[in-house]
């Protein structure tokens, strides 16, 4: 019942967030973005019966490091690169908790490596001194991917169903916000970014629910 309860809350919350991204309200940006993120977090927090205790605290690691991104992200001087780091982290700790109860998984990597190409020939005219950071974020995050892919192939349950659909949701949202912010800048941008981004991180939350 706690999760239906935050999940609603959080939908709103969310709802609120994007739309004040469109209208400019800065103050319902700070307030209602890192509001979002904690009750996912919260969600996190209350799971039960996780795979492992391990992927339990991974994740919400995970999580919090993506509320420091949050924040980051959203304050009014550029702390972009401040951001990128928060949220490498954070994908490494999800790394970390898709390899405790799968290992690494070693198969599909061609399509990351794809993937990872294309991005890289679409942004590298437009991001400059940040190329090295932004090629590092580019294979963390489609790693996240790759081995959230191979734990579903591997144990084939529901916490890795949803743990694979949020990574992937993940790669969506981040290459939303890679195109719009280095390439060019198109209307419906933050409302897809955004939406992506709470579906991923509130699927990885319900993740470390097992049934």
């Amino acid at each position: 019942m706690s999760t239906i309860i935050l999940t609603l809350i959080g939908l709103i919350t969310a709802a609120v967030h994007i739309a004040a991204e469109y209208s400019g309200n800065r103050r319902r940006i700070y307030i209602f973005k890192p509001m979002t993120t904690c009750l996912i977090i919260a969600i996190a927090v209350l799971s039960e019966q996780p795979p492992t205790p391990l992927y339990y605290g991974l994740i919400i690691a995970g999580l919090l490091f993506s509320l420091a991104g949050d924040v980051f992200l959203m304050l009014p001087s550029d702390q972009f690169i401040a951001g990128l780091v928060s949220f490498l982290l954070a994908h490494l700790l999800y790394i970390a908790a898709f390899l405790t109860d799968s290992g690494f998984a070693t198969s599909w990597w061609y399509i990351p490596l794809l993937y990872g190409i294309v991005m890289y020939l679409i942004l590298s005219p437009h991001i400059g001194q940040l190329r090295v950071p932004v090629v590092i974020y580019i294979v963390v995050i489609l790693v996240m991917g790759w081995q959230a892919a191979g734990r579903w192939h591997t144990v084939a349950n529901a916490s890795s169903l949803r743990g694979m659909i949020g990574a992937v949701l993940f790669v969506i949202s981040d290459t939303t916000l890679a195109l719009n912010r280095f390439r060019k800048p198109f209307k419906h941008a933050r409302a897809l970014t955004m939406s992506s981004y709470y579906a991923a991180q509130w699927l990885l939350a319900m993740s470390i629910t097992m049934a």
